[in-house]
């Protein structure tokens, strides 16, 4: 017999759920409670439920996630975690601690098929999407591990969460329940390589979260060469939806731009881009090219990253460069799912 997915359920599932086996509908709120407050891996760890609940629960469900093999800590104090889900199969998240809290990096998808150049993540494509549960068991188990709360969730790992819709928009609102770990969704970061119908399609969820795209070139033309997916959506198609975006829910879009040597880090680059860019209510990441063996490019020079910062600037574009953080235990952008997966 398939047992039931218990951690994936939403409040209102587990109810139902909790009734259908005969319990009482207050036993609800205790089993969620050690689910995502206190963050049990087993059933005989509820205390205050019935042993003939638990037997129960055992015979019909499962308690699936994922569980740390291995921990890596940079000279920044960044931790790498490669996590091993119920099916043998690993991702891998990344702990951040800054001044304002903990940030979490979690994986969506194991591999991904969004087959950007850069990128180490999509190196033997798509195995398959997680479930809401095994993404929420990638904060639980860093809280775990390290006994410290998390504050910030990014989800920028492996995998592109919009291909793994229902999932993630569930995994949002789980995570900011007040009956989990009540994480405000204003601290949670959702990152796309610009799947438009996904855009919109989240526009329309009445989040509060941060919508970040991962743009990476001014035209067209550039960003094929760097990412497939521009041969299915234009920048201009993604630029529409992001200001129907910002109309829509009040939130500023924030812009990834990976710096490459040569590539996509001129000064007219900067041009274009601020050109593109002009009247929208957005910020731009900046992030000098993490290096992943075998991917595209070189990082560009300390000089030319801020001579693009200061172009853009000087149009009125907020710009920002991303600090690096773990790139020596490969734990920074665009390094996810390499040696160990």
């Amino acid at each position: 017999m398939q047992k039931v997915d218990l951690k994936s359920m939403t409040f209102a599932e587990l109810q139902q759920f909790v009734e259908d086996l005969g319990e009482k509908k207050f036993r609800t709120t205790q089993l969620y409670q050690w689910m995502h407050q206190k963050m049990v891996k087993e059933f005989a760890s509820m205390t205050n439920l019935s042993a003939a609940f638990r037997d129960k629960l055992g015979e019909q469900a499962a308690l699936n996630g994922c569980t740390m093999v291995k921990r890596q800590i940079s000279a920044d104090g960044t931790n790498k975690f490669l996590m091993e889900l119920s099916d043998g199969n690993k991702v891998e998240s990344v702990l951040m601690k800054y001044h304002h809290g903990n940030s979490v990096c979690i994986s969506t998808q194991v591999g991904c098929r969004m087959g950007c150049r850069f990128c180490a993540s999509t190196v033997g494509g798509l195995n398959r999407c997680l479930t809401t549960g095994e993404m929420l068991e990638q904060i639980y188990e860093v809280q775990r591990i390290t006994g410290e709360r998390v504050s910030n969730v990014i989800l920028m790992g492996i995998g592109e969460p919009l291909d793994n819709y229902e999932n993630v928009v569930r995994f949002i609102r789980m995570i900011s329940d007040e009956r989990g770990l009540h994480i405000s969704q204003r601290n949670i970061t959702l990152s796309t390589c610009g799947l438009v119908d996904g855009i919109y399609r989240v526009m329309k969820e009445d989040l509060t979260i941060t919508l970040a795209i991962s743009l990476h070139a001014p035209n067209d033309v550039l960003r094929r060469e760097m990412m497939p997916v521009a041969n299915r959506y234009s920048i201009a198609e993604i630029l529409k939806a992001c200001r129907e975006y910002v109309d829509h829910t009040g939130r500023r879009v924030t812009f990834e731009y990976s710096l490459v040597d040569g590539t996509n880090d001129s000064a007219e680059h900067a041009e274009e881009l601020a050109a593109l860019l002009h009247g929208l209510n957005c910020h731009v990441n900046l992030i000098p090219l993490n290096p992943v063996e075998g991917r595209m490019g070189e990082r560009s020079k300390r000089t030319k990253v801020l001579e693009f910062q200061k172009i853009l600037e000087s149009r009125h574009i907020t710009a920002t460069i991303r600090r690096e953080m773990g790139s020596d235990i490969d734990a920074a952008c665009g390094q996810l799912r390499g040696k160990n997966i």
